[in-house]
């Protein structure tokens, strides 16, 4: 973080406002850390789902190009998903790749 320099002193008013906004962060620090814990460990989880499609496509011998094909999306799109590169595609591209392995996707909210 990049340390400001100022060529005066704060105010009193000032000082109180800046106080007044570190102790709020300090205060919702700990929830926003506990949030961000429960965001990675669903990509965690969604990582192992891509995972499993291309485990699943490789047991059924289909290359990228057979994929394309069967799902009418760019191959390098679908190469993108699998090495991670493409980290928040949408539900839809989900489906049609599960679709074109011979699987269904299943979401639950837990």
């Amino acid at each position: 973080m990049k340390r400001v320099i100022r060529r005066r002193r704060l105010t009193r008013a000032e000082a109180a406002k800046y106080r007044g906004i570190r102790e709020k962060i300090n205060a919702e620090l700990p929830e926003l850390l506990e949030r961000h814990e429960q965001r990675m460990t669903a990509f965690g989880q969604f990582q192992s789902l891509v995972v499993q499609l291309k485990a699943a496509r490789e047991k059924m011998g289909l290359s990228l190009s057979d994929l394309t094909e069967r799902t009418g999306m760019d191959r390098s799109a679908l190469s993108k998903l699998e090495t991670g590169q493409r980290v928040n595609p949408t539900i839809e591209t989900l489906v049609r790749y599960a679709d074109a392995v011979g699987k269904k996707l299943i979401v639950s909210l837990g």
